[in-house]
Parts: C-alpha cells; structure tokens; sequence
C-alpha cells in the first residue's frame, strides 16, 4: 500500500513550484512573440472589415459561398495583392463596398482560394468582382478540379425575383450570401419561359395565433416555452380552424372521429395539434387489439361475477410520427375510462380506445378525447381482427398479426354530430 506524503518535504515541492513557473513563462513567450511580429496575410483593412462584421446585424452575420467555383467579371480588387484567410473574411470585403445607403454597389460577387495545398501560392487570394447582371453572374468553371470558392452579394434594390401568379407578381429578395446553394437553383430556374409544374398546394392563414404583422400573439401559450401549456379557451380558439375540435384517425377500415377535450388534457391536445399538418403519420400505429369478451356488454358495461380481463376491450398503438420529437405528456385530470375514451399509456405517445367502461381503473389514465358513437363500429371491427398471444409483464395481450396503419385528418363536415353535447356533459364530469 502507498504511504502517504509529509508535509516535511518542502524543498522538493519548491523545485517542482519553479519548473511550472519556468515551463509556464517560455509558453507564453512563445505564444505572444508571433502575434505582436508577424505580418497579417491580409491586405485588407482589418479594422473595416470587424467593424461591418459587427454592425451587420443578422443579415451581415451570413457569409457563405459555393466550393469549387470561379466565377468571372471585371475586378475591383486584385487577389495577388488583396488577401485574407478565409472565405468570410473575403466575402465581407465586397459586403463593405456594397453596404451604402447611397451610391452604386461596388462589388457584388467575389472568389477565394482557401485551400492551401491546392493553391499554393495563391492561398489567400481574394477577388471582388463586378457583374454586368447578378441574376445572370459569369462562370468561369466549376467542378471538382476547382480550386476557388465565390460567392454573390445583392445589393440594396438587387436580387429580387417575381413570383407571378394568377393572383399577382410576389417580389422575392434573395439572399445568396446566407443560402448560396438555395439561390444558385433559383437562378437556374430564371431563364425558363414556363415554370411547368410549380405551384402552390397548401395555404394556411394566421389564424388567432399571429397579428397582422406576424407576431405572435403571447396569450395563446404560456410564457414557458419548454412547457406545451394551452389555456383552455386558447385551445378551443385553435381546434376552431377544423369543426367542433373533431379530429379523424383514418384506416382502412374507416375514420374513427375523435372528440378533443382541450379544457382537461390541454398538454395532450397541444401535441395532437402538432401531428395535424403532416401528410403521413408514419409510424403512427394501431397494434394491438382486444375484444370485450364475456366481460361486458355491447354499451360497455361490465358484467357481474366477470373478471375485468383479459381480454381488456381495447385496442392500442402509437401516435409517434417518424421525423418529430416526442417529448412525455404529463399526467392531466381527466374523467374515468369510458366505452370510447381514448386515453395515453403512461407519459403516450402510445395510446388505447376503450371498447368498455373500465370504472376499476378510475383515473389512472389522461383521457384526451373521445370517439363519436357511431365510430365505435369501426374500433369493434379492429378488435376482431387476427392476433397472437404475447406476454407483457406477466400479463396475457393479444397482439395484431398485421398492425393497422393511422392517418390524422381533419373534420371537414358537421355531419352526424348530434352527440356532442352529451360529450361534453361526459367531460366535464
């Protein structure tokens, strides 16, 4: 076993106290003497370009350029003798003789060499050029045998596109210096007489949730972001965009109509709510299926001296959709399980359809909504359909041999819907 140190060892903690000093101070020389001697690379002025760099705001903190492409035009600076390290530092020296309120733009595109095996003497180079039309630039080359980098700037008035429509010309300004790929594409679509194939397909307004001027509006969600807190009254106001708060569970067995109840499980309905724009709820799933059996009856109610499962009259899956983030749900008070309750397991995304009234299990369960009466055919159907025998925590399930693919859609009639108000008497009490 090690013994410990004494502290009657001074004189060898001294001389160990002095190396480090001594080790310490030749660092320093050798990290500070560079810097106060050395040339900078750049035969810009360093000060001007910090200072746009700075006073860019958002707009100026974009300065990005496409690799392996030359383009052409007349020069304002020469790279032989204009150099920088790197393609920011370059692209902000055109950004500077193009930043005036008043006056022409000096430069509206510029080329690097910032590979330094691959340019060699060149590495640093930078060229500010000037383009008879920036909509139109003059390339050079480009591929993977070139050796520059440029990039594009528009000034103020410049690089604005149209999108017409039946409706009116939507004036684009483009911006190249943050999404230069994005914008090459759009100028390659420039010289075509038809567009074929464009259009818009999906129009959504700002509802209640931003002003005129798109801001949002601060009342709709709590002031804690990381907390998916609805109130009540704003959740309505939302579910409002699509009929009485119904959204649809489509199948190829049917719609099943769902009742939301934002005014209970506003958490719940907040993510619902996030699942509604997507086309595909890929991975949104039904996968296991129980009947009532000898349990209970057709209206769900259970019957005397029959135990309470299994089966367990219901049918479970998943609302996780591949590609969103699922954060845990918590619990929210809501009314007991019911014959069409539709309820999360635990913090969700999984989630079941009771097929009964499971009053033994009081409020263990967040209940969001509830499927309208006359779906309930639909989830029996479900229920019957083929399954295998698998054991979850020491418990019998019946699994489905072939899951049942789930698509949110939204209520677009007010068929049909003469239950709500028994509904809502259901949910409030």
């Amino acid at each position: 076993m090690g013994r410990r140190q004494k502290d009657s060892e001074p004189g060898r903690w001294a001389l160990l106290f002095l190396f480090l000093l001594g080790t310490i101070s030749c660092c320093v020389v050798y990290i500070c003497v560079p810097v106060v001697f050395n040339k900078p690379i750049n035969g810009g002025t360093v000060s001007s370009i910090s200072k746009a760099g700075e006073e860019g705001g958002q707009e100026g903190e974009c300065c990005r350029g496409i690799e392996h492409l030359e383009l052409w035009g007349n020069a304002v600076k020469w790279g032989s003798v204009f150099k920088f390290n790197s393609s920011e530092e370059c692209c902000r020296a055109c950004k500077v003789m193009c930043g005036g309120e008043d006056g022409p733009c000096l430069c509206d595109s510029w080329v690097f060499c910032g590979n330094k095996e691959a340019c060699g003497p060149r590495f640093g180079e930078c060229w500010l050029k000037k383009q008879k039309d920036t909509l139109n630039p003059d390339q050079q080359d480009s591929g993977d045998q070139v050796i520059w980098t440029s990039g594009l700037i528009f000034g103020k008035g410049k690089g604005i596109v149209g999108l017409k429509t039946e409706y009116g010309i939507i004036h684009i300004k483009l911006f190249p210096d943050c999404a230069p790929h994005s914008i090459a594409y759009i100028l390659e679509l420039l010289p075509l007489h038809h567009c074929a194939g464009c259009k818009f397909y999906r129009a959504e307004s700002r509802g209640s949730s931003w002003d005129s001027k798109g801001n949002h509006i601060e009342t709709l969600m709590d002031p804690d972001p990381e907390q998916r807190l609805f109130s009540s009254s704003a959740i309505w106001n939302l579910l409002g965009i699509f009929d009485k708060g119904i959204v649809g569970l489509k199948t190829e067995y049917g719609i099943i109509h769902i009742k939301l109840f934002p005014d209970c499980a506003p958490h719940s309905i907040a993510y619902i709510l996030e699942l509604l724009p997507l086309h595909h709820c890929a991975g949104c799933k039904f996968y296991r299926a129980e009947s009532r059996g000898s349990s209970w009856d057709s209206k769900g109610n259970h019957i005397e001296t029959a135990p309470f499962g299994p089966p367990f009259a219901l049918i479970q899956g998943t609302l996780e959709a591949q590609g969103t983030m699922f954060k845990d749900i918590p619990t929210e008070a809501c009314p007991t399980i019911r014959r069409g309750s539709v309820a999360w397991v635990g913090s969700g995304p999984e989630f079941f359809i009771s097929l009964a009234n499971h009053t033994e299990w009081r409020k263990a369960f967040t209940v969001f909504g509830s499927v309208l009466p006359e779906d309930m055919e639909i989830v029996e159907n479900i229920a019957q359909l083929p399954t295998k025998p698998e054991v979850w925590s020491n418990i019998n399930v019946c699994v489905l041999e072939k899951p049942v693919d789930i698509r949110m859609q939204r209520m677009k009639t007010s068929e049909n819907l003469e239950f709500l108000t028994n509904m809502d008497a259901d949910s409030s009490g």
